[in-house]
């Protein structure tokens, strides 16, 4: 198996910061390069071997979406390396894992849509029948589809677990209009990619997305419905009351709940037998979409 590239550098250049998966470099006043790295997170925790050829998949996939999209404009400038302004377009590792974007004023919370219950919304659905603050049919079981799909908003902790949040929240942070707009922008782009992937036999349980601003306008960020953002579960092997075979990092985080890791210290590494199912999940999604 090929090395994972888990940091970069590049000479001339100027890293403003390394993400759990991007690392970000200044271009100019208006501009950046953001590199996909191989790295793998999961619980908040990055893990100290990444998964080889992970960020060329996450890539891949965002700049399929981004050029699906078209209802809503990005923040994508160029995705082929070599076009962009020196130095980086003599960085050749950044072949199909890096793009050019406008810098934007990004917003302060994480944009969720949710179309079935799992995850945390499954277990505050438990403890309240709501999730953040919207009151849920009662009876629901897990991985059962929702009623209709619900923008759920969460925080972007800097250190930490994100938490969810009610709407209102970002009412009184961005106003009524904006908030409504961000809200309609996540619930189209959620059952827009909802039917093609259904055609891909795939079913998106829900997905984060991320949005800014570029002067007034609201544009749309970052990773787009990738494994690393999204729930995907496969179609023909879906049962409601069971957790759904996923194609997403669920399977990692499926097996750290079987080892010892108490998921509050640094991040053990992962066997490579976990990294390499991981990757075969990762290219299922990639080439289910690229060849439907």
């Amino acid at each position: 198996m090929e090395i994972a590239l888990v940091t970069t550098e590049i000479p001339g250049a100027k890293k403003l910061f390394s993400g759990k998966v991007r690392d970000v470099y200044e271009v100019d006043d208006k501009h950046l390069v953001i590199v996909s790295t191989d790295r793998i997170s999961a619980f908040d925790y990055v893990f100290p071997n990444g998964i080889p050829g992970k960020g060329i998949i996450l890539n891949k996939i965002t700049n399929f979406w981004f050029s699906r999209l078209n209802f809503i404009n990005n923040h994508i400038v160029e995705t082929d390396y070599t076009k962009f302004p020196k130095p980086f377009c003599d960085a050749h590792f950044l072949k199909d894992r890096a793009v050019l974007v406008k810098k934007v004023r990004k917003l302060d919370f994480e944009c969720i849509a949710r179309g079935y219950i799992i995850g945390s919304g499954w277990k505050d659905y438990q403890k309240t029948g709501a999730i953040c603050g919207i009151k849920l049919p009662s009876g629901l079981i897990l991985a059962e589809s929702l009623p209709e799909p619900i923008f759920t908003p969460s925080t972007k902790a800097e250190v930490g677990h994100d938490e969810n949040i009610e709407f209102d929240a970002m009412i009184e942070t961005y106003g009524e209009k904006d908030a409504n707009l961000i809200k309609a922008h996540t619930l189209h782009i959620y059952s827009h990619a909802r039917e093609h992937l259904k055609k891909c036999g795939i079913i998106l349980a829900d997905t984060k997305l991320e949005f800014g601003f570029v002067d007034n306008e609201i544009i749309l960020i970052d990773e787009v419905l990738t494994p690393d953002s999204s729930r995907f579960w496969d179609l023909s092997k879906y049962k409601v009351g069971a957790s759904p075979v996923s194609f997403d990092k669920q399977y990692i985080r499926d097996y750290l709940d079987t080892t010892s890791w108490d998921k509050n210290s640094p991040a053990p590494a992962l066997p490579e037998e976990i990294i390499e199912k991981t990757l075969e999940k990762y290219s299922e999604i990639l080439n289910r979409l690229t060849n439907s």
